[in-house]
């Protein structure tokens, strides 16, 4: 594994938002703090619930979050100052600039089901890095290739399996170089026997030293793989620390969730 250099890309502070329902408004995430060092893997844990898909969408700022800061490379992203009395939210192009910036891969695929492999990854190469199709076609086939899917860029995701279809969505993600990963239960849609596949593809991105963030249940994962775990519970971060500090750990909640997964 790479080694970790000590300068945060990502920092998240004092980070709150809440959903708003017909009785009164549901504390999502509860003064979040956590920062990700460049080349860092960090798998974030927790029960259902707890935030994690929450905190992920906040950071790539597909989630608006109510209170603190969000900042990569020091950049505020989903506000135009850091005052959070007079702060200001950026505009839609300002944030699909962010976006660009911080890849994210989701439960399920959302590739566009009438575009080929190589098409589905091309296409953010051309709209939003606005290569030639020449070099978005040579980026494409680079990434299909490192997810082993040379044999597959011209099927349609109809004629692939969903593992197949998971690391289409990975390699359209990374083609476009971003600054993070986001990773989201990229393997809960998988049948079990294509789980496999998949989190090799992850394994390939960190020892490439790829900065990601993975919200996931693999526990055996999380512990070969990551640099930190965090764990979250009801909008919190209960514990953030190595795998062996994790699953080491006396924190009541965390042996709790930690015995519920094994069953």
């Amino acid at each position: 594994m790479n080694a970790v250099t000590a300068e945060p890309i990502l920092k998240v502070k004092d980070l709150s938002t809440t959903f708003q329902n017909d009785k009164a408004g549901l504390h999502v995430l509860d003064q979040i703090n956590f920062k990700v060092i460049e080349s860092e893997f960090v798998c974030i844990l927790g029960p259902s619930g707890s935030g994690k898909t929450t905190l992920l969408r906040c950071i790539n700022v597909l989630t608006k979050y109510d209170k603190g800061s969000i900042k990569i490379d020091n950049v505020e992203i989903g506000y135009t100052n850091d005052d959070e009395d007079y702060r200001k939210e950026r505009s839609e192009n300002q944030l699909s600039e962010f976006r660009a910036e911080l890849g994210m891969v989701f439960q399920l695929f959302y590739l566009f089901p009438h575009l080929t492999a190589l098409e589905n990854v091309m296409l953010g190469l051309r709209k939003v890095r606005q290569l030639s199709k020449i070099k978005a076609a040579d980026q494409a086939k680079y990434w299909l290739q490192r997810v082993g899917l040379t044999e597959k860029i011209n099927s349609l995701p109809s004629e692939m399996s969903g593992g197949q279809q998971q690391r289409v969505g990975i390699a359209r993600a990374v083609a476009m170089d971003p600054k993070v990963l986001l990773l989201d239960e990229i393997t809960s849609a998988l049948d079990p026997e294509l789980v496999g596949e998949v989190l090799e593809v992850v394994q390939k991105l960190v020892e490439d030293g790829m900065t990601m963030i993975i919200v996931t249940h693999e526990m055996s994962f999380a512990s070969d793989v990551s640099n930190r775990i965090v764990f979250m519970d009801q909008g919190k971060i209960e514990i953030d620390g190595t795998p062996s500090e994790i699953f080491d750990s006396k924190n009541e909640r965390l042996n709790t969730f930690l015995k519920r997964i094994k069953k």
